[in-house]
């Protein structure tokens, strides 16, 4: 059914303007019908963050910012979704267009802003799945105009802690202005702090769920020195390597676009943010798992963020250029991986490549 959906809607889709098609990929996804979900083999089983994921390949946040269809997608294959970004309030965002497809770099620049339909209504939704019907994280943020953002953070935390399969605190967006100060170490430490007492005072059905933090690829190595050390002071449970960048490689075909304020994902995003994530896991050394986004747009690139260092992997930009299929293909690439050489999991391969990726020369 999902290959059904992809052959007859992406041309459609690709048609259309990026937001329009977005909304438009929801609308039908929605609408699909659910048979029962074909079950992972499982050697591509991952047990992380306290949960055990029926395959490391996860949706990232910005798809289905509203929790509208998380079940379709981990029906679809998807090892676990990721929602939001949610703030308290709800938001519109920043003026479109904010958001441009660069076919010929498969990538895509966004400037949304976090748009989205607030707390409240992305709760309720995620309220009423089924128990026990696959791992859905929630990413959360700010309000552009908050006065004391960490507060926002914190009243999300014990929001959404009893639905929430994890939550990824997202401080590292590049399009509400002055949200990757927070990245920066007083501003980190004191947000953790809150965060993690705002966790442990919901609790909620679901007990303490995990809190992830999600960091930008644009840090210098110093900074990521600081981020780390500060995660791993307060006990975070995991992070998320990496956001969009506001780099724009000199490699880019589509100049013109290129000159879009915003994010850059996809394909042009994918050695920097492996870097970082190579980066990161040294410095980790083993505290927390990693979750590795960024440019995933094929087997191979799925196997070497892995042994980047990730345990868990997130794609989302390149659904537009390669469809659903690509799910299929990745998870047929890992358990070839797994069976050779008689792995008995994907842990075995995880960050075996780090530290001979950190001492290349730097990404441009």
């Amino acid at each position: 059914m999902i290959g059904l959906f992809d052959r007859l809607s992406r041309p459609i889709l690709r048609a259309l303007d990026p937001e329009d098609a977005h909304r438009l990929a929801i609308r039908a996804l929605s609408l699909m019908p659910r048979p029962k979900r074909p079950l992972d083999p499982p050697e591509l089983a991952v047990r992380a963050l306290g949960l055990t994921f029926p395959n490391p390949l996860g949706i990232a946040a910005g798809f289905d910012k509203n929790a509208e269809v998380a079940d379709v997608l981990l029906w679809a294959g998807f090892g676990f979704v990721e929602v939001g970004t949610v703030t308290p309030r709800p938001q519109h965002g920043n003026p479109r267009p904010r958001l441009f497809r660069l076919d010929a770099d498969e990538g895509a620049i966004n400037r949304l802003g976090f748009n989205n339909e607030g707390a409240a209504t992305v709760a309720e939704r995620l309220a009423k799945r089924r128990k026990g019907s696959g791992i859905v994280g929630v990413n959360i943020g700010a309000n552009r105009d908050s006065a004391d953002r960490a507060a926002d953070y914190a009243r999300l935390v014990e929001l959404f802690a009893p639905a929430a399969g994890y939550l990824a605190v997202n401080v590292s967006s590049p399009n509400t202005p002055g949200l990757r100060n927070l990245q920066e170490a007083q501003a980190l430490d004191d947000l953790l702090k809150r965060v993690l007492a705002a966790r442990d005072r919901a609790g909620g059905g679901t007990g303490r769920p995990p809190v992830l933090l999600k960091i930008a690829p644009d840090l210098t190595l110093s900074g990521l020195d600081d981020v780390v050390g500060i995660a791993r002071k307060h006990g975070v449970d995991g992070m998320i390597v990496s956001n969009t960048t506001v780099a724009r490689p000199p490699s880019l075909r589509e100049r013109e676009k290129a000159r879009e304020a915003g994010g850059l994902s996809g394909r042009p995003l994918f050695r920097l943010s492996t870097r970082m994530l190579a980066e990161t896991f040294v410095r980790a050394e083993g505290a927390f798992p990693l979750i590795g986004v960024g440019g995933i747009d094929s087997p191979a690139a799925a196997i070497a963020k892995v042994k980047a260092g990730a345990s868990l992997l997130q794609l989302y930009t390149a659904l537009i250029y390669r469809g659903f299929g690509l799910l299929a293909e990745i998870k047929g690439a890992l358990l070839a991986a797994v069976k050779r050489g008689n792995r008995g999991s994907l842990a075995s391969m995880v960050g075996i490549d780090a530290a001979a990726i950190t001492a290349e020369t730097w990404p441009v």
